[in-house]
């Protein structure tokens, strides 16, 4: 049995109701939370009132709703970039900005990126970062165009990588050259107050930044982000992809707006629970992970189903396509009990233990 095969008919949080058992959850993406957070429903239901459960129009139309710009404010003032540009989701964030800078240019994907980012589906790659990084100065020189873009995750999810970017500062070249970033599983955990990537970035002189994201993963809200300097963020708002896309639910922003606080409780329960779940583990070795982030990713697919035989559920699919084999990695939130990680750990500790003895055995 793989998770996918589990139906349910309620949001997870910390545990899971699935065919009529619970289980403890260390899935998903709400890194937070905020997705069955009682204190942000409040928010939000105060939101719906004002706002209605949906705004049905465009964000070029001739009535515009001040709450749009209030969030896009907030958000450059966050993460300390010049402008933002909110849209439905994080993926319509991505290819708004690849399709506008479609044409005539150089694209050169970092391993991993998000699809979010592909023009095509023939941009997935399971190379090294850090050899594709290596590469990259000659990539740029040997490319015939004189605009370059570099596209890449900010980190890797499913291996639990954090990427160093200090490369970046380095670029030395006559061309014009942009970093597109996306930062979907950084945002809301990773940075300064969460803030992600943007205020870590350091790029040479002359080149320019754009941070894509989505909210709905660590800050709960079902829309995306674009992070850039004023002139980029004028052209993104004369693209069709803007106008002719949904806003976010304004409910949504009012939310996000009033919940500053809100996001930094769970932050530090979330960042707690990383610390006290690493100390409980006799074998820190299984996972691959890096600090205050939630994710922990393990080679040990067999893993899965121990856990799932004693009612724990962990995240366990193939990716980027079915074929693939699985991704198995444990993710916390900041949810999750003392209690929840102790009875976790000593069964991963007991897996531990039992691969040890396989290994000294064969």
């Amino acid at each position: 049995m793989f998770a996918q095969d589990l139906i349910t008919e309620q949001l997870p949080g910390r545990t899971l109701l699935a065919d009529g058992k619970e289980y403890l959850y260390f899935s998903g993406t709400s890194y937070l939370g905020m997705a069955v957070n009682p204190a942000f429903q409040e928010y939000l239901q105060e939101g719906i009132k004002r706002y209605g459960t949906n705004y049905s129009s465009s964000r070029l139309s001739n009535v515009q709703l001040a709450v749009f710009e209030e969030a896009e404010h907030y958000l450059v003032n966050y993460t300390g970039t010049e402008a933002a540009l909110t849209v439905s989701s994080g993926f319509l964030a991505g290819q708004l900005v690849v399709r506008t800078f479609a044409q005539d240019n150089s694209f050169l994907y970092g391993p991993r990126t998000h699809p979010a980012l592909w023009l095509n589906t023939q941009n997935f790659n399971n190379y090294n970062f850090e050899e594709w990084a290596e590469q990259v100065p000659q990539l740029i020189y040997n490319s015939a165009s004189p605009d370059i873009f570099i596209l890449f995750n900010s980190l890797d999810p499913l291996l639990a990588k954090k990427y160093d970017v200090s490369w970046l500062s380095t670029l030395a070249s006559t061309k014009n050259i942009t970093c597109i970033i996306d930062d979907s599983h950084g945002f809301g955990v990773t940075g300064k107050n969460g803030a992600g990537i943007s205020s870590e970035l350091s790029l040479p002189e002359g080149s320019r930044k754009i941070v894509v994201s989505s909210l709905g993963k660590a800050l709960g809200i079902p829309g995306g982000v674009i992070l850039s300097d004023e002139r980029t963020i004028r052209e993104l708002r004369k693209s069709p992809f803007f106008g002719g896309g949904s806003p976010i639910i304004p409910a949504y922003l009012y939310a996000f707006l009033r919940a500053p606080s809100i996001y930094q409780r769970a932050r530090e329960k979330l960042f707690a629970n990383i610390t006290y779940f690493k100390s409980l583990l006799n074998k820190p070795g299984l996972f691959q992970n890096f600090p205050d982030y939630p994710v922990f990713y393990t080679p040990y697919n067999q893993l899965y189903h121990f856990l799932l035989q004693q009612d724990i559920l962990i995240s366990s699919f193939s990716y980027p396509t079915p074929t693939d084999e699985p991704v198995t990695r444990v993710i916390l939130n900041s949810l999750h009990a003392p209690g929840d990680m102790r009875q976790l750990a000593t069964l991963i500790n007991e897996f531990g233990a039992s691969q040890h003895n396989m290994l000294l055995q064969s």
